[in-house]
Formats: structure tokens, C-alpha cells, sequence
């Protein structure tokens, strides 16, 4: 079966103004207006790639549609929709709830549109049109929670497409997995004590939101321990992110056997990108994408649904979605002409804090139900 793919170009027309990167503009503190680190340039620039690359013949296009208010009910609050909806509508636009969420008219009907085609891309999976897909959608979401906006994500795209999964499709068990380098603070809330899904997150540990995503965040009440956390240092490269798969995050989805795979596919742990420290190659991705892979074809039939979070290098994100789609087709038409420099840093290697902090993260798995 083949790799579904969903972009639409209203996606670059979210508008998140002219801040300087992610602080207001501010004469009085000498900060010039420029643009906000989370801009439709990485996205746009990685679906131009794809294009140009060729590798869109390879992948079946998914339709985008917008997602219905009864559809968003079965995450967020009322008082959220009609919040999102009111500060769409304005003339200016407005903010998602945590004053550095913003976005311009019409904010509410590009979300919607996306996360409908994460819907979208939910069906084509669950009915075998396609085996897995990636949707690249903005804004991204794993960070909104069911009655707040925050971290540039205005609604909870994966756990909509989660929830979706479950209530019409039957999917009994789901694990997400969050390699964005920020902790997915919102899709574990959603789930926190829900034990059919296990949300997994790989972060640079207390990067954001502050004080949040550690080891101690386990699930609650019939939740416990389908929370895993694995908070890392600044510089984990490509090597200490193979072995936190190889060490953690595989055998917690073989113990966990879920029946669905979703991704929280953030590129900013790439080596370049300008929020995060981490050293992940285009390389780097690939391979995690073929270890997730496999562990999926033991339990879900391959079904994996990735969903673009973060990425704020316009430069080398497009490589890294690149490498990372070519996996999942098994088409490769294009290397990544960054890695004669980026994949042979000597700070790949794995040193011994590191391996303390993933040995520390392994001993969670023993508590997944």
C-alpha cells in the first residue's frame, strides 16, 4: 500500500505577524518587528521540495476538509472554540490564549481545515486505501490543550485525529510518539488518564513549556504509567536518539502493542534549527522513521500517522521531511546534501550523562500497563 500525503497552500497563509522571532516587537527594548520563528517558509519549502524532488509522484495526495465543531468537541471545550472562533473573526486577528499564540483573520478556518484533513488521513489509513501518511499541516498542535491555546498551536490536531481513530473506526489502543524538541505538554493532558493511549515525548528536558515533560509525569488513575517522559540534555545527536528508540521508546510500544501509531513529527531536534539544541540529521530522522516502522508492522499493520509540529530551520527542515517520507514510501530520490558535514560531528556519540539520562528513562517502561 502506498504513503498518503496532505499539504494545501492556505496552510502558509496562517498569519503569526511580525514578531521579533517569538517576542513582540518593541522599539522601546530595541526589537525590531521581523517575523515569528513559527512562519509558513520551513513548511512551504519542505512541500516545494517533495514537489521538485519528484517524490510527490510517489505518495497519494490527501484532500483536506474542514473539521467540524462537533468534531472538535471530542477534544477541546466550547469556550475554546467560540474563543478561536471570536479572534479569527476580528479584524486583527488574535491569540490562542497564552499571548504568544498568534494569528491573523481567518486563523480558525486554516486550523480547521487541517485538522480535517488529518480526519481525512485517519479514514484513508483505517480503510487500507493507505498504509501510513504525513500530513503537513499549520498550525501545528501539540501543545493546545482542551481549553487553551499556547506554544503557536491554536487546537490538538493529533489527539482530534486520535480521538477520530477510536470513536470511528474502533481503534481500541494508540501510542503517539513526540520527537519535536519541545515536550508535548498538550497531547499527554489530553490522555493523561485515559489508559488506551500511550503518549510518549523525546525532548531537550526544560526547554518548554518550563517545568514541564519529566520523568515523574507517569499518567494518573487508570492513566498511570501511559505516560512516558524522556527529558533530555542540549546535544543529543543522532546516536542518543537511536538509542532512546532502541532502549525505550520500542520496547514501550512492544509492550504496550497498540493498534495505531501516531507521530507529533517536530523537526526543530534537527542540527540546525534556531529553538532547540538538539543535533538531529535528516539521516537521523530516517532512521527513527524505519524503527518505528517496523515496530508497527508488528502490531498495527504499518499504520503510522505523522503529523508536522515543529521546524523553524528554513534552510534544512525540508531535508529532514524529506528523508523522513522517503522512508515511509521507500522511495528515495534525493540525499541530503548537508551530511558530509552534519552527520559526521564527533558530539553524535553517545557520552555518559547522556546514557544516564536513557537508562533512567527505561526503567518507566516496567510501569506501562
Amino acid at each position: 500500500m502506498a504513503t498518503g500525503y496532505l499539504y494545501h497552500e492556505l496552510f502558509g497563509w496562517h498569519d503569526t505577524g511580525t514578531f521579533a522571532g517569538e517576542i513582540s516587537a518593541d522599539p522601546k527594548k530595541g526589537l525590531q518587528p521581523y517575523s515569528n520563528f513559527e512562519h509558513s517558509d520551513t513548511k512551504r519549502r519542505i512541500h516545494e521540495l517533495i514537489v521538485v524532488s519528484g517524490l510527490i509522484n510517489h505518495l497519494v495526495r490527501i484532500e483536506p476538509r474542514h473539521a467540524t465543531e462537533k468534531e472538535l468537541l471530542r477534544v477541546h471545550t466550547q469556550r475554546h472554540i467560540d474563543f478561536i472562533k471570536t479572534q479569527s473573526d476580528s479584524r486583527m486577528g488574535g491569540d490562542a490564549g497564552d499571548l504568544t499564540t498568534p494569528f491573523g483573520k481567518g486563523g480558525y478556518e486554516i486550523a480547521t481545515l487541517g485538522i480535517g484533513g488529518i480526519l481525512n488521513m485517519v479514514d484513508a489509513i483505517c480503510t487500507k486505501k493507505i498504509k501510513n501518511g504525513y500530513a503537513l499541516v499549520r498550525p501545528p498542535g501539540h501543545h493546545a490543550l482542551a481549553d487553551f491555546g499556547m506554544g503557536y498551536c491554536l487546537f490538538a490536531n493529533g489527539a482530534l485525529g486520535i480521538k477520530h481513530a477510536q470513536e470511528i473506526h474502533g481503534i481500541k489502543k494508540i501510542a503517539v510518539v513526540d520527537w519535536d524538541v519541545h515536550h508535548g505538554n498538550g497531547t499527554q493532558d489530553i490522555f493523561y488518564s485515559d489508559p488506551s493511549v500511550l503518549t510518549i515525548s523525546i525532548h531537550q528536558d526544560g526547554l518548554y513549556p518550563l517545568n514541564s515533560g519529566m520523568r515523574s509525569e507517569q499518567g494518573e488513575k487508570a492513566g498511570f504509567g501511559t505516560s512516558l517522559n524522556i527529558p533530555l540534555q542540549a546535544g543529543v545527536g543522532n546516536n542518543g536518539y537511536e538509542k532512546v528508540f532502541d532502549d525505550v521508546v520500542l520496547p514501550a510500544i512492544r509492550k504496550f502493542k497498540p493498534e495505531m501509531i501516531f507521530v507529533a513529527s517536530g523537526f526543530d531536534s534537527c542540527v540546525y534549527d534556531p529553538l532547540g539544541r538538539m543535533l538531529l540529521t535528516a539521516n537521523g530522522y530516517a532512521k527513527l522513521t524505519k524503527k518505528l516502522m517496523e515496530v508497527a508492522d508488528e502490531f498495527c499493520e504499518g499504520k503510522i500517522l505523522m503529523t508536522h509540529e515543529g521546524g523553524y530551520s528554513a534552510i534544512y527542515s525540508p531535508f529532514c521531511g524529506q528523508a523522513v517520507i522517503q522512508e515511509m514510501c521507500g522511495k528515495y530520490v534525493l540525499d541530503d546534501p548537508f551530511a558530509g558535514i552534519v552527520d559526521t560531528y564527533p558530539s553524535h556519540r553517545v557520552n555518559l550523562v547522556q546514557e544516564q539520562e536513557i537508562n533512567e528513562a527505561a526503567k518507566l517502561v516496567l510501569d506501562i500497563p
